[in-house]
């Protein structure tokens, strides 16, 4: 059963990532909490050494990050006493963890729930990348965060956990058809499943109590400091949005928090991960940080499910959103395995069961 468990095609649960850094597949400087395994990826952590870029960048076939940066550096941070990085600034931070991946295994990357809903663009690049966030078969290297605040400046030290890795061996993404008859099977989404290279989500302008839909970002605010938690007032950093008619205009350039209208479920054999919906419905983006673990809206009955905040940037035009659009999709995969421990279940999760709702950092509202 156990050797089974190793060549097993889908993405890795939280056991097979502990096999992964004791046989020193993953390995990292200070040795690696056991917080940090997630269900079904591995929490990283930033390092001391942050370098101030002068643009996004990609190291490139055949190059490392090390020889970029001589191009790109402005200047290098300590981050041992705590750092500000700015808001509108691009920073480069090596992190704790480095990755020997063997041929069959490749990984994949994304900003954690409250990096995503802070409007911290959290982005993972290696030696000889082409793309960010994903990383192929065989790699073996230093991992390094490119961090981008856009809405807020944040205050960060070492050992500061903003993105997640995951871990795939071959081909796990459920095809249509499969995710029509899980669907079927257990329920994914309530309502009525609309099904087409995931399952599509759509977003919630009337709610039932009142008329808050969601919140944008403040122009001109304080710092955050990324270790307090519970702590900062939303209205000091945030404006509420009111419809009474089931639509708001996006500005340009403005950061929301919205929610879907759907609940979602993610059964504990599966993960998911949300994916953009198709650019020509909209000048907007839809969510930063797309990880979905097994177990999210998920419960002993079965799927009750919990709805998807969504963290949405508007581009170069006004755009009227209106109650009900769909505005992105969840991609599913099947796991290699069923996780020892589910999200929500014997771990701290902030958002299970959630509804609208900010980062952790701030007071309930």
């Amino acid at each position: 059963m156990a050797q089974a468990a190793e060549t097993a095609t889908g993405v890795l649960p939280d056991r097979a990532i502990e096999r992964l850094i004791t046989a020193g597949t993953i390995r990292a400087r200070s040795p690696i909490e056991l917080e940090q395994v997630q269900p079904a990826s591995l929490d990283l952590r930033l390092g001391r050494v942050a370098w101030r870029v002068r643009a996004s960048f990609l190291a490139g076939h055949g190059r490392t990050v090390a020889e970029r940066l001589a191009e790109f550096e402005m200047h290098r941070i300590d981050l041992g006493e705590g750092a500000v990085l700015e808001k509108g600034c691009v920073y480069l931070v090596e992190l704790m963890e480095r990755l020997a991946l063997p041929g069959e295994i490749q990984a994949v990357a994304n900003a954690k729930s409250s990096t995503g809903r802070l409007d911290l663009l959290t982005r993972l690049i290696t030696d000889g990348g082409t793309e960010f966030d994903r990383i192929a078969p065989g790699y073996e290297g230093p991992l390094y965060a490119e961090i981008c605040p856009r809405s807020f400046s944040v205050l960060v030290r070492p050992g500061m956990r903003l993105n997640q890795i995951r871990f795939r061996r071959g081909q796990a993404v459920l095809s249509d058809d499969e995710l029509s008859a899980l669907h079927e099977s257990v329920g994914l989404v309530s309502g009525e499943a609309l099904v087409s290279e995931g399952l599509g989500f759509s977003v919630d302008l009337r709610p039932q109590h009142g008329t808050l839909v969601g919140w944008r970002a403040k122009p001109h605010t304080g710092l955050i400091d990324l270790d307090r938690i519970g702590h900062y007032a939303p209205a000091d950093f945030w404006e509420e949005v009111h419809s009474r008619d089931g639509r708001i205009i996006l500005d340009p350039g403005a950061f929301y928090i919205l929610v879907s209208r759907e609940s979602v479920h993610i059964p504990p054999d599966c993960a998911a991960e949300m994916a953009p919906y198709l650019a020509m419905v909209g000048e907007f983006r839809v969510h930063y940080a797309g990880f979905f673990d097994p177990g999210f809206g998920h419960d002993a009955a079965g799927g009750s499910g919990s709805r998807g905040v969504l963290e949405v940037r508007c581009h170069e035009a006004p755009f009227v959103l209106e109650h009900g659009q769909v505005v992105g999709r969840l991609v599913y995969e099947r796991m290699a395995g069923v996780p020892r421990t589910l999200y929500g279940a014997g771990i701290k999760s902030n958002y299970q069961g959630q509804g609208l709702k900010l980062s952790k950092h701030f007071r309930a509202a």
